[in-house]
């Protein structure tokens, strides 16, 4: 039996994703063997990568002028790619200036990585609340080299509802919880990188999307895996890409289009989002600990209003048991910050929250 599978990542595929994937396991696209089987630099694997860049830029409307890369090492790595080849200098530890702001883990890992090879400069901060909201973004200064931020905080469920405008000062976003949940302006942004593993696909593939006047400046003692113009150069086949999860992404791009675009899914996650956070806003039991205006489309963190600590974790622990066996699985909140998390990417059917709420209901009566 299929369960509502509500985790941050790796998170739920589309069925229609897994059923083709399945049938082709053995025979791809009728060339008598697996995806994983291919050669990346074969014929037949070459119309699966063609088709899923091609896809991905319609899609998002990905200017010509952008170059989109099919890397390794998740989004994390960024945090070392994106300083090395745009603000590091000659000499290893001594570089430009990067401004972060700060909205949670994922920003600070960010930031504290980029420290290794740019001067961090940290220009605001919602720690102070526990991230329970998105700060106001400072200006640029005229020599940053870069300026970061996470568009979709997976932690703690906050998203920014308004781009920043950083002028000439590159803006460079993780995209990673939120890729193609909604429409976004590529334009506004220098640099985009996003894991695969919650809207796209498996884990295991890392999509960059850059403007190509940043490729090309990365100070001679890069490495060469971590230097995105020798990437562009050979088409993501520098070495061998992550085929298979290549293809995967290609299949729900596929199926992404199938259901109207991004346009058509942006309008669902509204609706399963405004669902659940109404639930939450008229429990009695359960809330939503982020401030309205900030809260993300993808990833709802909620707790218990219970006031005694030790009962509220044996509480919110014996609720994500029971949900579990009820098939609502994965509602644990991370570990840094507890509680519980609704993880609603594009793959999860509005019948999911709607059982979610049902259960919700059912566990707060008891």
């Amino acid at each position: 039996m299929r369960v509502y599978n509500f985790s941050p990542g790796p998170s739920a595929l589309p069925l229609p994703v897994l059923e083709k994937a399945a049938a082709q396991m053995q025979d791809a696209n009728g060339t008598g063997q697996s995806v994983m089987e291919m050669s990346h630099r074969s014929k037949d694997f070459k119309p699966i990568f063609e088709k899923t860049e091609s896809l991905l830029r319609e899609l998002m409307g990905i200017p010509a002028n952008y170059k989109v890369l099919f890397l390794q090492g998740g989004a994390s790595l960024q945090f070392s790619m994106v300083p090395i080849n745009i603000a590091a200098g000659d000499v290893p530890g001594k570089g430009k200036t990067a401004a972060f702001v700060d909205t949670g883990i994922w920003s600070d890992k960010a930031a504290k990585e980029a420290a290794k090879y740019a001067a961090v400069e940290v220009r605001a901060s919602s720690r102070d609340k526990s991230y329970s909201y998105i700060p106001e973004a400072p200006s640029a200064k005229p020599d940053d080299a870069y300026y970061h931020i996470t568009l979709n905080n997976t932690i703690v469920g906050t998203r920014w509802n308004k781009i920043p405008d950083t002028g000439s000062v590159p803006l460079v976003s993780d995209i990673s919880s939120c890729i193609l949940s909604e429409p976004l302006d590529v334009t506004k942004f220098g640099i985009l990188y996003a894991g695969a593993q919650k809207n796209l696909g498996p884990a295991g593939t890392t999509v960059v999307i850059i403007r190509e006047d940043l490729i090309g400046h990365a100070p001679v003692w890069a490495p060469a895996m971590l230097r995105y113009d020798i990437h562009a150069a050979e088409g993501s086949m520098y070495n061998t890409p992550p085929c298979y999860g290549i293809y995967m992404i290609g299949l729900v791009l596929e199926w992404l289009k199938g259901l109207g675009g991004v346009t058509a899914i942006a309008k669902l996650n509204r609706e399963k989002a405004e669902l659940f956070y109404n639930y939450l806003d008229n429990s009695k039991l359960f809330y939503s600990p982020v401030e309205k205006p900030y809260r993300s489309l993808m990833n709802i963190p909620f707790i218990t209003r219970t006031e005694d600590a030790a009962k509220k974790d044996e509480l919110e622990a014996r609720f994500v048991k029971e949900a579990a066996a009820a098939g609502l699985v994965n509602l644990a909140g991370h570990r840094l910050v507890g509680g519980m998390r609704a993880s609603i990417y594009n793959a999860m059917p509005i019948d999911g929250v709607q059982a979610l709420i049902r259960f919700m209901e059912k566990f707060e009566k008891n």
